[in-house]
């Protein structure tokens, strides 16, 4: 079971500025897909609501997050904030947690966000998507970033 004494979750400030950076990078993200598929469709503008280009964003979405989420349980702005995302058992976050995260998380925030601040309502401190995925957030004041790569 979780060991809630020893996580130390973000705090309100730190948790929005986290959110808004990562919305940034999958804003660039989200222009980069939407430039491949205009490109593959021959310069055409992709229709308005097209339900297949609308799940094709949402892919494209889970995918950026997923893959932070399930290789270190950081995405960048988690890691700038040094917050990292666990499974309930202190392991890596696997797909189906990051899946689960993702579509919690949307709906979360349809209630004016009050899934998302639930944490700081309840006593337990978890979100919608903390609780319904197995998953937490947790702040080291005193973490050490690890290079993305060998090259860095």
């Amino acid at each position: 079971m979780l060991d809630t004494a020893n996580i130390i979750r973000p705090g309100l400030f730190r948790h929005l500025i986290i959110i808004i950076y990562d919305l940034l990078l999958l804003l660039a993200c989200l222009l980069l897909a939407t430039l491949v598929i205009v490109a593959l469709n021959r310069g055409e503008a992709i229709g308005q609501g097209n339900p297949f280009f609308i799940v094709y964003l949402f892919g494209v979405s889970f995918a950026f997050y997923g893959w932070f989420w399930t290789h270190g349980g950081q995405t960048l702005g988690m890691r700038t904030w040094k917050v990292t995302l666990y499974s309930r058992h202190h392991h890596i976050v696997n797909w189906r947690q990051a899946l689960l995260r993702f579509v919690v998380s949307i709906l979360a925030w349809v209630p004016f966000g009050f899934g998302i601040w639930w944490q700081y309502l309840h006593k337990n401190n978890q979100s919608w998507p903390d609780k319904l995925s197995g998953t937490y957030l947790h702040y080291a004041k005193k973490a050490i970033n690890k290079p993305l790569s060998r090259l860095s």
